[in-house]
């Protein structure tokens, strides 16, 4: 638009540029009120650029990575990644890019720069998967840049070479058989709220996040099934993420535990179950019920607070509240709890985690749990896209890679057919 203008009003200046007509009418841009010139020139070639390239924080060859990074998270990582994904983000982002690159201007980062970070990253012993997470993110935000934002025309990320590391045992896709099952449950038998998950995670297949997110709505005895609508998910709450990441002591951050909505549209899904698992729910359900007559005006109740989270979508808080204090909130009949009612989280399953290690001595985690589930149905010649609904994927590339791996059974089975093959 138009030159800029100057114009000194009593004992402080003013300036004023013409913006694009509105309704067929001049439209002025001014601002008085500064102590001198100098500011006020200083304060209209901001406002000017800022008219000029609405949306951008500083012109594209003048932005450092740093605060390139921040926009990003802000204006795209709130609004398009789960709560979990933007913590781990901004992690990254705080304790590795921004250390490394930050003082850098965006369009001048080299793929050598990056190549030798990957270098040095390897060398302090991280591994091939955790160097591919610090740099996804930075190409992740260099492809924002691109498209839509146009700051720069490349992506410096795009060939990078990793390093090969020596094949390691992934703990994901550990198998657990049915031997090591029935030991892994009989540590449990005086704890139905951590071996029931476990029955679950084993014969469906469930998430962890799946199963403490149940209530006891979602189960129906009569049909035999369970329908999983929603996930847990550990928030702070009243603070930004970025900010929380920012701080030297997160643990002083409030955070509360939400009803969160599924990962994706596949997740949410009826399955059947069989009866024996049904038959473990329903004597749960009456030993709560127990407990509850038991524990009286003492016994904890849940119930749901309704806030918006950072995308201003409407998401549930659980509130844990003694029945003796009177709430008039919707209340949430969860599963898993303890004698006296209260909430048993996947905070609480770690110490079950614990216990396995010290006394089955297995790399045990709730996902392989599963993974076996997932693995049993292979075995007994599940069709995969049965197994992919079952499990809630919302591809099925990802039960093919990551879910049915081969076993001894498997291969044996595959053996046998090769023989009848060659003396056929």
């Amino acid at each position: 638009m138009g030159e800029i203008n100057y114009r000194k009003r009593g004992k402080n200046w003013e300036y004023r540029f013409e913006g694009a007509p509105v309704d067929g009418k001049r439209k002025q841009i001014s601002k008085g009120g500064f102590a001198t010139k100098a500011e006020c020139i200083t304060a209209a070639e901001e406002a000017k650029r800022r008219y000029n390239t609405p949306g951008k924080i500083s012109t594209p060859k003048e932005i450092s990575i740093s605060d390139y990074l921040d926009y990003w998270f802000d204006t795209y990582c709130v609004m398009n990644t789960a709560y979990n994904t933007q913590l781990s983000y901004a992690g990254i982002i705080k304790n590795h890019l921004k250390p490394q690159f930050g003082i850098y201007k965006l369009n001048a980062l080299s793929t050598a720069a990056i190549q030798e970070y990957i270098y040095d990253l390897k060398k302090s012993g991280l591994s091939k998967h955790t160097i591919k997470g610090i740099i996804s993110v930075l190409s992740g935000s260099y492809e924002y840049a691109i498209e839509p934002l146009h700051y720069v025309d490349t992506n410096p990320c795009d060939r990078v070479k990793y390093p090969k590391s020596e094949r390691k045992s992934d703990k994901g896709h550990y198998y657990i058989k049915p031997d090591t099952f029935k030991n892994i449950i009989e540590l449990f038998q005086d704890k139905d709220y951590f071996r029931i998950p476990i029955i679950i995670g084993y014969r469906c297949g469930l998430r962890i996040s799946e199963v403490f997110g149940m209530t006891w709505n979602d189960i129906d005895f009569q049909s035999n099934t369970i329908t999983i609508k929603r996930q847990i998910v550990k928030r702070n709450y009243g603070t930004e993420v970025r900010k929380v990441i920012e701080k030297k002591n997160k643990k002083e951050e409030k955070s509360r535990w939400y009803f969160a909505e599924l990962k994706t549209p596949a997740a949410f899904r009826t399955i059947s179950v069989d009866t024996d698992t049904m038959n473990i729910l329903k004597k749960y359900h009456r030993k709560q019920l127990e407990n509850s007559l038991e524990y009286g005006e003492y016994y904890t109740e849940h119930y749901l607070q309704e806030e918006k989270d950072e995308k201003g979508n409407t998401i549930q808080r659980i509130i844990p509240v003694q029945r003796c204090i009177p709430c008039t909130l919707p209340q949430a009949d969860v599963v898993f709890r303890r004698e006296n009612g209260e909430y048993i989280s996947t905070d609480s399953f770690k110490y079950a985690s614990r216990v396995i290690h010290n006394k089955i001595n297995e790399p045990f985690d709730f996902h392989s749990l599963r993974h076996t589930h997932a693995t049993m149905l292979a075995e007994a010649g599940a069709n995969p896209e049965a197994v992919r609904k079952r499990l809630g994927h919302a591809d099925i590339k990802i039960t093919l890679q990551y879910y049915t791996h081969v076993t001894e059974k498997l291969e044996a089975d595959m053996m046998e057919k090769i023989e009848r093959f060659v003396h056929a």
